[in-house]
């Protein structure tokens, strides 16, 4: 991948800027520019599309979608100690980069990009998750992204794939599988970053539907389906008693069994119990 721009391997670059990954930051680095590219291109075709990343680091990933033809990147970095780095980037893919300091939880990026768009991140771990849950639940729908390909910890990735009837199936599950195409793409090892984590990291693509699987509220479809996996050992007529006094009669119209738990049951008949709050 190094050939395709001028720019020195990324140990170099680490080693110029002095950038030693911070756990505070939820930090490892990805140094094998072959593998950022390989992630690059599980997000698809770029040529015509903004795409957006979270936590670039000292930019493998940047150059992966860069070197891969993206119209532009927009990279939203924390760490001021890499922003020497990315600049050095930006310079060579002129008018492509855009760079911005500070925290993504904070950061509108709308303003900064152009449709189509598509986020692309090695994801810091301390925030991915909630990043994620944004992305998935937006005001309106369909969301101003088309696609999201993430890296996470192995487990988080298994609970957005997750299916009915598993330890992993949970909340992130119904939130992502409800109006998304969500697969698991790629599976690297700890010793692929600096420093090693201590779980194996997974690479997901999630592409956007025109429109949920089935109808439901979303604010309600999410205030049930938490309340069902918080308290998960529980049968859900005892789960979800606080919701409505009528909950089993609610429970078996939407065919659900009142003794069932959270973990069996469909997005689908999830969606069913959320319309039932409608009426």
């Amino acid at each position: 991948m190094s050939h395709l721009d001028p720019l020195p391997p990324l140990r170099d670059v680490i080693a110029t800027h002095g950038l030693s990954a911070k756990k505070s930051l939820g930090q490892n680095f990805l140094l094998d520019l072959n593998l950022t590219a390989k992630i690059a291109r599980q997000a698809g075709d770029l040529t015509n599309c903004d795409v957006l990343e979270i936590g670039p680091g000292p930019g493998g990933l940047t150059r992966g979608l860069l070197a891969s033809g993206a119209r532009k990147v927009l990279a939203i970095e924390k760490d001021a100690r890499c922003l020497p780095a990315l600049q050095e980037i930006a310079e060579v893919y002129s008018n492509r980069l855009e760079i911005l300091s500070g925290d993504a939880l904070e950061i509108d990026p709308l303003q900064h990009l152009t449709p189509p768009i598509r986020v692309a991140a090695n994801l810091p771990y301390n925030v991915g998750t909630e990043l994620l849950i944004r992305w998935l639940t937006p005001a309106q729908w369909p969301p101003y992204w088309e696609s999201l390909t993430l890296m996470f910890q192995r487990e988080v990735a298994e609970r957005i794939v997750a299916q009915p009837g598993g330890k992993a199936y949970g909340r992130l599950s119904v939130l992502a599988q409800w109006r998304t195409d969500a697969r698991i793409v790629l599976s690297l090892p700890p010793g692929a970053f600096t420093p090693p984590p201590k779980v194996a990291s997974t690479v997901v693509h999630v592409t956007a539907l025109p429109a949920p699987r089935w109808p439901a509220d979303p604010e309600i479809l999410s205030r049930v389906v938490a309340t069902a996996f918080n308290q998960r050992r529980k049968m859900l007529r005892a789960a979800l008693k606080g919701l409505a006094p009528d909950i089993e009669d609610r429970l078996t119209a939407a065919g659900i069994k009142p003794t069932e738990r959270a973990e069996q049951v469909s997005i689908e008949a999830f969606c069913a119990l959320a319309r039932s709050f409608k009426l």
